[in-house]
């Protein structure tokens, strides 16, 4: 973790230490005494590969780092090859508002972060006995804009014994050679079906499920983790590379902007206008397996 200052938070022998200088992340997370999350990225990562960070103003992958709105196209920083990934805000320092023993909220401005319309963005993290309760808040300035925003938790693998991981979703979207979706569904397979919960195995997942219905679910051998969400919450992607697995609920689906430019429905994107909110919330729950 890193050397700056950090705002911990404590309730009912839980633990969430936050980050807010990187990103807002949740760093850390200690539930019965063992470490719940990847704490650290790896050699070379740019940030993306730990804790838990809020996505905004848009999720995934965004095709060619490019906005077209309005009649107007805009042009992102790439930071994924020639694409752009996972908004904006996950490795910028956001505003501490204000911290109690378990509770804080944190903000931070989407102009100076690179975003042409402007806003700002506020999350909101509340531990409790047994549940830790994550709200965003992402509010459009004088221009109308897209919007979406997720969640990415980084949970980390047992040393021992396997993971098993449930979303309610029959449906996955195809995606193409870089992984942006192309706007077609798929049913799933028998690898990407998680509606039964099963252990994750040798299963290499990188799988846009959508329609998705709360809750998912995470299991440790001695832990089971539930992932609370209803809409905007309809999008969940899960990735499960070595030593850990992501399971993400996001209000749309990656690329949605150029994608229901293109015509296609139900990418759950949404615009803003001036003044408008979009708000998701999620709550992690979590008992003895």
């Amino acid at each position: 973790m890193s050397g700056r200052p950090l705002l911990e938070l404590r309730a009912a022998g839980a633990r969430v230490v936050i980050d807010a200088a990187a990103g807002g992340r949740i760093a850390s997370l200690i539930v019965r005494g063992v470490e719940r999350l990847v704490t650290s990225p790896a050699p070379g990562d740019r940030g993306i590969g730990w804790g838990s960070f809020l996505m905004a103003p848009w999720v995934g992958r965004l095709a060619d780092a490019t906005v077209a709105w309005d009649g107007t196209s805009h042009r992102l920083p790439p930071d994924h090859g020639r694409h752009a990934i996972h908004g904006l805000v996950l490795g910028r320092p956001w505003a501490l508002i204000a911290a109690s023993d378990s509770a804080c909220d944190l903000e931070i401005a989407l102009g100076p972060a690179g975003w042409p319309f402007g806003g700002r963005l506020r999350q909101s993290v509340r531990l409790a006995d047994g549940a830790l309760r994550i709200e965003g808040r992402l509010r459009a300035d004088e221009t109308a804009m897209p919007a979406a925003l997720g969640w990415h938790p980084w949970f980390r693998r047992p040393t021992g014994g396997d993971m098993a991981v449930a979303v309610d979703a029959a449906e996955v979207l195809e995606l193409g050679p870089d992984l942006i979706p192309t706007g077609h569904r798929i049913v799933v397979d028998a690898t990407s079906d998680l509606r039964s919960g099963p252990l994750l195995g040798d299963r290499l997942l990188d799988t846009v499920y959508v329609d998705a219905r709360g809750p998912a679910r995470v299991a440790w051998p001695d832990l089971d983790l539930s992932i609370q969400f209803g809409p905007p919450l309809a999008t969940v992607v899960v990735y499960s590379p070595p030593g850990a697995v992501c399971v993400e609920p996001q209000t749309s689906w990656p690329n949605a902007v150029a994608l229901a430019a293109a015509g296609v429905a139900g990418t759950g994107l949404v615009s803003l206008a001036p003044g408008g909110v979009l708000r998701a919330s999620m709550t992690w729950r979590w008992g003895p397996t």
